[in-house]
């Protein structure tokens, strides 16, 4: 809108820009340079509005900056850019993105050389957190225009956030968050093992934790997605059995291997083992080696719980004979002493029964002799044959 100048708008246009450059000397961020043209209306006016100076945008995301400008009537545009804002260096001297290297495959103008200068910024990274800032150049001295506020971006990881422990039938909350809000209205899609829950929010609920909901978790926001975690849920022993090497029949004198084993997280700390028919434990360790007949059965714990095993028949063959076979040990040598005495009592008697036989026979021979006995006359014989004969007679007697 071009007008007729007054004094008293020429008045007004150097108060404000008097106030302009006091301006400048007091926010260093803005640097304007505005070329006071006569004729122009104070209605006419430069500038730069950026509808979000602030931008979160998530890493390897596209960041669209919205901007619109506005100057003068009468004057032309010639030339656009945008800057990175740098402190400490002459920003009106910035070099355009679309000539820096590192930008200038990345960046993109929507804008024109009118009143839009919306641009996009694709693939960004940790190192595209900086301040930018738009500028125009007219085909008129003087006439041109540098916003340094301009659009401040942060670039941002997702990531979840999980508790240090989860133990079954716990709540667990899992939270996807950034370092900064997200500008942009983001829809959360949660993944587990890389299948899609129904959960749409950046917090994800797990309520009486089951060890199947063990896995791997990650959240996606504009098809980026966060690094996964890994739930591991802890509980009790559970499925506590017992198994055997063989048969579970040993002989007498030998042992058989009792294993157990149970299914638990973190693993079992603790096998403890007993037998039905004693009251303290028989053993510890995964393994146990039975001597005796009897029920088994183990005891698993770890830091959650604990459980025991069904128990398991171990018979030991011969062991019911045991005595017997004791019994028949002692009457073997039982009979084996008695047939011995019973040797040395038959020898004893055979031998006095031979004694005897040779003092019959010899007492026979004296009485085959009886002429010779009845002549004799006792008394008118020697003492010696008398003796003689006495003694036979009383050893018959005895024998007899």
């Amino acid at each position: 809108m071009v007008c007729k100048c007054t004094l008293k708008n020429m008045i007004y246009m150097l108060v404000v820009g008097v106030a302009m450059v006091m301006s400048v000397r007091m926010a260093p961020f803005h640097l304007i340079f505005l070329l006071i043209v006569p004729g122009v209306c104070s209605a006419d006016h430069w500038g730069v509005s950026y509808s979000r100076p602030y931008i979160c945008a998530l890493n390897g995301s596209s960041v669209i900056m919205p901007c619109t400008y506005t100057y003068p009537p009468g004057y032309k545009v010639i030339k656009v850019n945008w800057v990175i804002y740098r402190p400490n260096a002459r920003n009106d001297k910035s070099p355009d993105l679309s000539e820096d290297s590192e930008y200038s495959q990345r960046f993109q103008y929507l804008g024109d050389k009118r009143q839009i200068c919306t641009i996009r910024l694709n693939d960004v990274t940790q190192k595209d957190a900086h301040k930018y800032y738009f500028r125009f150049i007219t085909n008129k001295p003087g006439g041109q225009w540098t916003d340094a506020p301009g659009v401040t971006l942060d670039v941002t990881d997702l990531q979840i956030e999980t508790p240090a422990s989860v133990t079954e039938g716990d709540t667990v909350s899992l939270t996807c968050k950034s370092t900064c809000n997200l500008t942009d209205r983001a829809t959360f899609i949660w993944l587990k093992n890389t299948q899609s829950l129904t959960e749409r929010n950046n917090k994800l609920l797990l309520q009486s934790v089951r060890r199947e909901d063990a896995g791997r978790y990650s959240c996606t926001v504009h098809g980026l997605t966060s690094p996964h975690v890994y739930i591991d849920v802890a509980y009790s022993p559970r499925n506590v059995s017992v198994s055997i090497s063989g048969s579970g029949e040993i002989v007498l004198g030998d042992s058989v291997t009792l294993t157990c084993s149970s299914d638990s997280n973190p693993p079992v700390l603790n096998y403890t083992w007993f037998n039905e028919n004693e009251s303290s434990a028989v053993g510890s360790g995964q393994s146990y080696s039975a001597l005796q007949s009897g029920f088994f059965y183990c005891v698993a714990q770890n830091q959650h719980g604990s459980q025991r095993s069904a128990a398991v028949l171990v018979t030991v063959e011969g062991s019911s004979g045991l005595w017997l076979v004791v019994v028949g040990i002692a009457v073997g040598v039982g009979f084996c002493v008695g047939a011995a005495a019973l040797i040395v009592v038959l020898c004893i008697c055979k031998c006095n029964r031979s004694k005897g036989n040779t003092v019959r026979i010899e007492y026979e021979n004296v009485k085959s002799s009886d002429q010779t006995y009845t002549a004799l006359d006792l008394k008118s014989q020697s003492s010696d044959v008398y003796n003689t004969l006495n003694i036979a007679e009383r050893q018959k007697v005895q024998l007899s």
